[in-house]
């Protein structure tokens, strides 16, 4: 059985570089092609926002180990549902950078110009990701 998550986090490490960034999505992109996930993450502003889909046990495990990560705070599950067949398929880990959304795509999913994940849906931020890959916004398929 598919699922998909959406969760939100904040960075313990404020001055997470680009580097940093990297680094997990090489560790992640390695781990889940092994384990049948895909996915996107979202970083900016010291927030993380992530899709990842998946067989159950495969994506429950990969949250569980997310909130217990000693580089995440925060930790909020935005949404989880069965699927169907994956959105975010051709990515074992597609990276966005939220600093960089234009504005305009930004206020069509929130009140205000900077793209909060914890203050709207997890239907708002999925629609937002779905958007993004729609105008190849996600980078990194891997």
């Amino acid at each position: 059985m598919l699922v998909r998550l959406l969760y939100v986090s904040r960075a313990v490490d404020k001055d997470c570089n680009k580097a940093a960034i990297e680094s997990i999505l090489e560790a992640s992109r390695a781990h889940n092609l092994h384990n049948g996930i895909t996915g996107v993450l979202c970083y900016g502003g010291g927030i993380f926002l992530q899709a990842i889909e998946g067989g159950r046990s495969a994506v429950n495990n990969l949250y569980n180990h997310i909130v217990t990560d000693a580089r995440h705070a925060d930790v909020v599950l935005l949404h989880y549902e069965e699927i169907s067949e994956r959105r975010f398929g051709g990515w074992t880990m597609g990276q966005v950078n939220l600093a960089k959304l234009n504005t305009s795509v930004v206020l069509k999913y929130s009140e205000r110009p900077e793209f909060d994940p914890y203050s709207v849906s997890g239907k708002v931020s999925l629609a937002l990701l779905e958007e993004l890959m729609a105008t190849a916004s996600i980078i990194g398929r891997a």
